[in-house]
């Protein structure tokens, strides 16, 4: 059975299973992220477009994630204004 939530005006909904799925493997995913990042501690030289620099790798993996990330959302936006929820 699925735990009942709260919409903004109040009122108590339930997440669906594919909710929960796409939930958790987010989840999922973030930690494997993490970890990978975690364990990634070393400085790498970064050519950039202006000179280099040298940054430990965890700061370059998460900046990938975030640049990747918003990508996405972008992306996502673009695509998803014919659609309607069902």
């Amino acid at each position: 059975m699925a735990s009942p939530a709260q919409d903004p005006d109040g009122t108590a909904t339930t997440r669906s299973s594919r909710d929960r799925a796409r939930l958790i493997a987010v989840a999922i995913l973030a930690a494997i992220a993490a970890l990978f990042a975690i364990v990634n501690l070393e400085q790498v030289r970064v050519d950039l477009i202006f000179g280099s620099a040298k940054l430990p790798l965890i700061i370059v993996i998460v900046l990938c994630l975030l640049i990747g990330a918003a990508i996405g959302m972008v992306l996502g936006r673009r695509g998803g204004k014919g659609r309607r929820d069902s």
